[in-house]
């Protein structure tokens, strides 16, 4: 990169975004050379990779959860920054572009692309069956419009305007996770609080007490607060616990510079540099600071009503409960190999990581003598370790659990997302399509070693795991350059075993319809 590439006030702002000229010559670079693509060996499957628990296993795993976990300190980790925007999309595209939002011009075809209208009709012809509609129509009829009247006329510019813009609820410059997500008989809930009813269910320690971390944009933390604290006692009294919620934000030194599609650095139209956040990747460095014991991490919108709940917390439990199983093994191999390892300890470890911990030995192993081979078990036990659950690919979208082939020759299971694949190799894409299940974002982490220290998860990373992005900023095109995804790259030297769990274990909302989907509506049904 060229000295004179940046001016004087470029180096000023680079500074004051907590970043150095180097980092952002090595960020350029990485755009020229662009990212290295993953070397996928085959989809893991229930057996290869993935363990799926029998009735008896998983009661098994609950029961060590209940006599054992709840001894740990357990901790909800929630990556809350996203905002809502993504899920109304389609609605503010329509109030920005339409005077009248007629639903017999959506159904004539109100836009050129079929998707977005029959997302706009979607909505329309179920708008009452959302969370959120009382507080709209209350907000419409405090500006002197009737709801009714609206929908009599067949014109929902109104709703759509006061849902999205700061008239009304102004979902547009909300975080996901202040969305009013479940109606039930006593009020609807946001996201946000649908999180603690969850800790209450599979987070709470032996005294009750429920520990949860959200890291959110800092814009949004004093609305978060704002709600925490006008919903606490209630949740308290009714749930019986007692709930601890802290906040953090992604550093703001995480931030990557975004180019243009020349590899240049992209500038405002004020001649300013774009600085772009990391990507979630950036959350190992708040995952760390939590200094926990097992964590639980779960996407903000990954919740659902509460008659599915029983299950999904017996599902949690049971992750958690084979995690407290896999961690006393590790933690007990791991003293024996300390103290005084032989033979019999050497091969029974070395069979517990290939059998239960899905993990390839070091090349040569068999050939190395007992003080090597000591040293090369040590080193494989000797880390965070992490139960995902794996849902069975039903077309929903996320990335899937692979076994790919490391630099030094090792053979790991990983959770790879499309865009680490090379899909103009037809070996890579037919591995792809092989694939059988998909992540849902639904971990345990198990953060301390077995002399009960913190791990320093920074150590864990594959640093030359990043995403490259496509994006936009003033109508114009650019690249953003992310950090390893905080479950991809950025956990990448962990222990990692894959369970199957039940899709019912998973329901995003990526577009205000999908509330409407079964798992986030009351009793009468979905769509």
């Amino acid at each position: 990169m060229k000295s004179n590439l940046f001016t004087r006030q470029d180096i000023e702002q680079i500074h004051e975004a907590g970043l150095s000229e180097s980092q952002i010559q090595d960020q350029i670079e990485i755009f020229k050379k662009g990212t290295p693509y993953v070397n996928l060996v085959r989809p893991c499957i229930v057996g290869d990779g993935i363990k799926r628990l029998t009735p008896a296993l998983l009661e098994k795993n609950i029961a060590i959860y209940e006599n054992q976990a709840i001894h740990r300190k357990l901790t909800k980790f929630v990556p809350a920054s996203g905002a809502a925007t993504r899920m109304v999309k389609i609605l503010i595209k329509a109030n920005n572009r339409f005077d009248q939002i007629r639903k017999s011009d959506v159904e004539s075809g109100i836009f050129a692309d079929a998707k977005e209208n029959h997302e706009l009709l979607t909505f329309i012809n179920n708008i009452k069956r959302l969370a959120c509609y009382p507080d709209l129509a209350s907000l419409m009829k405090n500006k002197g419009l009737d709801p009714d009247e609206g929908m009599r006329t067949g014109d929902y510019k109104n709703f759509i305007n006061f849902l999205v813009t700061d008239k009304g609820l102004n979902y547009d410059n909300l975080p996901k996770g202040l969305i009013q997500f479940h109606a039930y008989p006593e009020g609807s809930r946001t996201a946000f609080e649908e999180h603690l009813v969850e800790a209450a269910g599979y987070g709470a320690a032996r005294d009750h007490t429920c520990e949860l971390h959200f890291t959110v944009a800092e814009a949004h933390e004093d609305k978060f607060i704002k709600l925490y604290q006008s919903v606490k006692s209630r949740y308290e009294s009714r749930y019986k616990a007692t709930f601890h919620v802290s906040f953090s934000f992604q550093k703001k030194d995480t931030n990557t510079i975004a180019v243009d599609m020349n590899n240049q650095p992209f500038r405002r139209k004020n001649g300013r540099l774009l600085f772009r956040p990391g990507g979630h990747g950036a959350l190992i460095d708040n995952l760390n600071r939590l200094h926990g014991d097992i964590v639980f991490i779960k996407n903000i919108d990954n919740v659902a009503q509460d008659r599915f709940k029983v299950e999904m917390f017996a599902w949690k439990k049971a992750l958690c409960g084979h995690l407290v199983d896999l961690q006393q093994q590790i933690f007990s191999f791991l003293k024996q190999l300390h103290d005084a390892p032989n033979a019999s300890l050497i091969k029974a470890t070395a069979t517990f990581i290939e059998k239960e911990l899905y993990q390839s030995l070091p090349e040569n192993f068999a050939a190395n003598d007992i003080n090597q081979q000591k040293k090369d078990l040590i080193q494989c036990l000797d880390r965070p370790l992490r139960v995902c659950g794996m849902v069975p690919n039903e077309g929903e979208p996320g990335g899937g659990p692979f076994w790919i082939a490391e630099n030094n020759g090792r053979i790991s299971s990983q959770i790879v997302e499309t865009s680490q694949i090379d899909s103009n190799d037809e070996n890579q894409k037919t591995i792809l399509n092989a694939l059988t299940h998909f992540n849902p974002v639904d971990i345990v982490c198990g953060v301390r070693n077995w002399k009960g220290e913190s791990f320093d998860l920074s150590r864990f990373v594959d640093s030359g795991a990043v995403f490259i992005s496509r994006k936009s900023e003033d109508g114009r095109d650019l690249k953003a350059l992310e950090h390893p995804g905080l479950w991809n790259g950025a956990m990448a030297d962990w222990n990692t075993v894959f369970v199957e769990v039940p899709l019912i274990t998973f329901n995003p909302v990526k577009q205000i319809t999908d509330l409407l989907r079964e798992p986030h509506l009351p009793a009468r049904g979905g769509l």
